[in-house]
């Protein structure tokens, strides 16, 4: 059985990730493909746990190594529990967030450094590479507020507060922001950037197009 395909979703919180793997894997599951969903941190039993240490902004605070640590951990396990399995399986597996957030966030935003995040992945997830990532950079500003106000929702909701990390300041953004391009620019064959003020409808149009690229690629190399 061919191996499936792996595409990760990447970008700010508030960038509308969630809202565009939930449409595309409609779409691609529209067209006959097995898809699998899942995130990070979280997706396993594991590491919903290890989610809720690392996003409640009521807990304890995490030095940045423990921080990055417990994002691999989570990880490692979600390789092994979901993504390889799926893979093997040949089915497409849909990540909202992989190492590339690691980088962002902890590497750039708590200035942990691009090579230290790059060798725990090699060590810790066998150096497992997405075959797409699909980074959506709206406004920064507007993705920022957006994901403040949501979290802000949550919590009426749930009475749960998941926003360490919106807590930051825009300061510690844009050195993830940065680090994202940085990112895109060194890996322009895995990953495309979805920028600019764009609706959600036109936003889908794009990941579809990129998407149905790769597929017919992967078709023809199989």
């Amino acid at each position: 059985m061919p191996r499936g395909l792996f595409i990760t979703f990447e970008g700010l919180d508030g960038s509308g990730k969630t809202t565009q793997i939930k449409r595309l894997a409609a779409w691609l599951e529209g067209r006959g493909h097995p898809v699998v969903v899942t995130r990070q941190p979280g997706g396993t039993a594991a590491g919903d746990r290890m989610r809720a240490i690392l996003l409640d902004a009521q807990g304890a605070p995490l030095a940045p190594m423990a921080e990055m640590a417990l994002m691999f951990a989570d990880r490692a396990q979600a390789i092994a529990e979901v993504i390889r399995p799926a893979l093997e399986a040949g089915k497409i597996v849909l990540c909202d967030r992989f190492t590339d957030s690691t980088e962002a966030y902890q590497g750039g935003g708590r200035g942990l450094e691009s090579a230290t995040v790059l060798e725990l992945h090699r060590l810790i997830c066998a150096d497992m590479q997405p075959d797409l990532t699909l980074l959506l950079m709206p406004n920064f500003e507007a993705s920022l507020a957006r994901a403040r106000r949501r979290n802000t929702r949550a919590q009426e909701r749930t009475g749960k507060n998941e926003g360490r990390f919106e807590a930051e300041q825009d300061a510690f953004y844009r050195r993830v922001w940065e680090k994202y391009r940085e990112i895109a620019a060194r890996e322009p064959q895995r990953v495309v950037r979805i920028e600019g003020d764009l609706n959600i409808e036109e936003v889908h149009e794009q990941i579809v197009e990129t998407v149905a690229e790769r597929l017919l690629l992967t078709v023809k190399e199989g």
